[in-house]
This record gives C-alpha cells, structure tokens and sequence, in this order.
C-alpha cells in the first residue's frame, strides 16, 4: 500500500474524499423532496443546504434529472443491502417473507424513499435511459423476491406456485398500498396494510390449495 492509499479501503485517498459530497448532495435532495416536493428543488437551494455553489452540484452530477436518478439508485442501495441482510437471515422462508414485506412497505406519510421514488418515476424527461436505469433498481426487488418464493416452494414452505407471476403480483400490490400509505390517504394506516397483505399471502401462498 503507498502513503496515498486509505489504511480501510486501499483505496487513492482523493477518490475517497470526492465521493462524500456527493453522499452529502444526495442525502439532502432525498431530505428537501421528502419535505418540499420536487417542484421546491432547486440546484442553487441544494448547494446552499450543503454549503456548495449549484456550480459544484453540476459538477457532480451534470443535471437535475442525473442528480435524481442518482439519489434514487443512492436510496434504493442502502435499501437492498439492508434487503439482502434481511434475506440471508437464518430462518425459514415464510419468515424471511414476512421481513421483507415490510421492509418493502413504506414507513408512514412522506417516507424519504417512497417519495423521492414517486417524484422520479412521475418525470418524462428522464428518458429511455432513465427509464431502463429505474426499472434495474425494480428488478433488483423482483429477483430477490423471485427466488426466495422459489426456494419456499421447493422446500414446501409455499404451496405449488409460479415465483415469477406471483412476486410480479405481490409487487404490484405492495406498490399500491405503498403509495397510499406515503400520500397519506385518510384511512390507510400501515398495520391494516400489512394486514392486507397477510391476507393476500395466507390465501395465494400459505394455504393449502381447495
């Protein structure tokens, strides 16, 4: 290792130093679009909160619509390492499901990574690529899920069921009840969601087939 090299990561120290910034930009465009909206984001506004120049935000992430799917690619790493952890938990799968259900589910109204995700999704001018950027951090979720309800089957924890077509249902379910719990409709609260969802999993999953 050179004198140059980071003692943790044997990493160039200055490649270490450039990449905390960016954190910094990220985490406080995640914090403002969780508390203001994206219409409230502005890139002179975000480098004042991080004592930056929006000059220096640009150069980071050359625009607002990167700096978005940045942050969101950001958010959603944090959420699948914790993901991954969940699932490599010593317990069988039904539990594992259980875990990640509702690490899945969105905390409450105005969950920073629900709503930074919502906004992202809802821009066109993010384009193809942005496009296809997003919907590698979506099946990210699907294959994890996939193959553990692939692995509940095999093992008979699970009733005989297709683990593709099924997690592309639960998604999309837990996808609805997540939107609802971080716009805060009235009369949504997250117990009666994971409720649900039991529900929904007891019958298509856990129970015998009739």
């Amino acid at each position: 290792m050179t004198s140059s090299e980071d003692a943790v990561t044997g990493q160039p120290r200055a490649r270490r130093r450039l990449k905390q910034p960016r954190e910094l930009v990220m985490a406080a465009a995640m914090t403002a679009i969780a508390e203001r909206g994206l219409a409230e984001l502005t890139l002179v506004g975000l480098g004042r909160e991080v004592g930056m120049s929006s000059g220096h935000v640009l150069y980071y992430f050359g625009s607002k619509d990167e700096l978005l799917l940045q942050t969101l690619e950001w958010s959603e790493e944090q959420l699948g390492a914790q993901r991954r952890a969940l699932l490599s938990r010593p317990l069988p799968a039904r539990e594992r499901l259980d875990l990640v259900v509702d690490h899945y589910l969105a905390d409450g109204h105005r969950d920073p990574h629900w709503v930074l995700w919502s906004e992202v999704w809802t821009r066109s001018q993010l384009g193809e690529e942005g496009l296809r950027r997003q919907l590698a951090l979506e099946l990210a979720w699907h294959r994890d899920l996939v193959a553990l309800l692939a692995e509940g089957v095999s093992r008979g924890e699970f009733r005989a069921t297709d683990p593709e077509r099924f997690s592309v249902r639960l998604r999309a379910l837990l996808d609805g009840f997540g939107t609802h719990l971080v716009v805060g409709l009235p009369g949504t609260d997250r117990e009666a969601v994971l409720g649900h969802v039991r529900e929904f999993l007891q019958d298509g999953l856990y129970a015998p087939p009739a």
